[in-house]
């Protein structure tokens, strides 16, 4: 039965048909997440526990949070994005007996709001994406720390919160890097977002890519795969990176690199994915085209500085669904995508239900080690087992129908001796 108290944290519970529709589409191409759940049904790993996650409240996602209520679960769910929650997605959650506080484009100040109605079940263990929920865990809401036993966190700029917190010794649970599992980020990373984000920027514009110049800010596996895509688009790439190994690695893979003051006057496109702020800011914006359009791929929307874009225009308006115009004195127009927040969800759909079926997989067999393990670690981030990574992998590859090779009991014995 479904309670007052949970329809009134989402928009419309009678947009849960369609809610429901969504999660039947992605549900058939995750076949691994598909197989866990089962398993978890017949074991209840979960059972008794209670889970809270903060992630963007899409159709997959949202296979996720079923699976773990299968699995036994008590599940809370907040969104880690106002523009990237699904109103009708939500409905079915709630339909499905998860307890959802979210709805699309909330405030700054409901978006909080909602996190801290998702934490108020008390939870023994979370999912994070970027730090959020771990934040007001350890700031407004301590009174809630001794019952949480750990959690995951699914991104980079989550992930470089949490290393600041153990190095600081701040953090007071453990936290497993599910980013960082190979499963996760070779795939989720490098070829989720450089579809995504195309996805994104071309549904929002409806601009052909091909013959443009793209300047992509940040060259890790997320910048790596936006470029990528762009260049099999037909546009002329350029990266801006601090990093001199990354640097040297995109020229090698034959790209323009240069600083963002230089990019700034060649560029059509701006796309950030550092993690970082005012990666494009007061001193690029002069310089760019008119036209030229700028979209974030980072998870916080700082990576454009937005107040310094809004005082060097003399006018600003909506100009279409996901873009919004500035004219500068000068009489150039910009165009920022999707309010700066992260275009492959706020303007698109996110990654493919392909890959975040296997990011999804680790979430959902991470909690479970944690359930078995979590009494042993302290307040400090752990990487995934490896073992469990590679379950996944190999997972997936049963799903494609596709079989590798094994070693031989002489070759690990070859590569386990130094004097063979």
């Amino acid at each position: 039965m479904l309670s007052k108290e949970n329809i009134s944290n989402i928009r419309d519970i009678n947009l849960a048909p369609s809610g429901r529709d969504k999660i039947d589409w992605v549900k058939g191409y995750m076949p691994v997440l598909g197989a866990i759940r089962e398993e978890f049904a017949s074991r209840q790993p979960l059972a008794g526990k209670k889970v809270v996650i903060c992630l963007h409240l899409e159709a997959k996602t949202a296979w996720l949070a079923l699976t773990l209520a299968e699995a036994g679960a008590e599940v809370a769910a907040a969104a880690s994005n106002p523009l990237s929650t699904q109103d009708d997605v939500t409905a079915a959650l709630v339909c499905g007996g998860v307890r959802v506080h979210a709805w699309h484009g909330a405030t700054d100040a409901e978006y909080e709001r909602h996190l801290e109605e998702a934490l108020s079940i008390g939870p023994d263990y979370i999912i994070d994406d970027g730090g959020d929920l771990v934040h007001l865990l350890h700031t407004k809401r301590r009174d809630l720390l001794p019952g949480v036993k750990g959690g995951a966190e699914e991104t980079t700029t989550g992930l470089l919160r949490l290393r600041r917190m153990a190095a600081e010794k701040a953090l007071r649970f453990p936290m497993i890097a599910v980013n960082d599992a190979r499963s996760k980020f070779l795939f989720d990373n490098r070829y989720g977002t450089g579809q995504s984000v195309w996805d994104g920027i071309m549904r929002t514009t409806n601009l052909v890519v091909a013959g443009k110049t793209v300047c992509v800010a940040g060259y890790g596996w997320c910048g790596k795969g936006v470029s990528l895509r762009a260049k099999g688009l037909g546009a002329r790439v350029i990266v801006c990176e601090i990093d001199p190994v990354k640097a040297c690695e995109a020229w090698m893979d034959g790209f323009s690199v240069m600083p963002m003051r230089q990019a700034a006057a060649l560029a059509d496109v701006f796309i950030t994915v550092t993690g970082n702020k005012n990666v494009v800011g007061a001193e690029h914006f002069p310089l760019m085209k008119s036209g030229a359009i700028l979209a974030n791929a980072g998870h916080f929307d700082v990576e454009v500085d937005k107040t310094a874009l809004a005082a060097l225009a003399v006018s600003r308006r909506p100009i279409k669904p996901g873009i919004e115009e500035f004219a500068l004195a000068d009489g150039k127009k910009l165009f920022l995508l999707a309010e700066g927040r992260l275009v492959n969800l706020a303007a698109g759909d996110g990654h493919p239900a392909e890959v975040m079926d296997m990011s999804f997989a680790l979430q959902a067999v991470t909690l479970e080690y944690l359930v078995n393990h979590s009494a042993e670690l302290g307040g400090d981030v752990y990487p995934v087992p490896q073992d469990l990574d590679d379950r996944i992998s190999l997972m997936r590859l049963r799903a494609l129908g596709l079989e590798i090779d094994a070693l031989t009991p002489e070759q690990t014995a070859y590569l386990a001796s130094w004097n063979a």
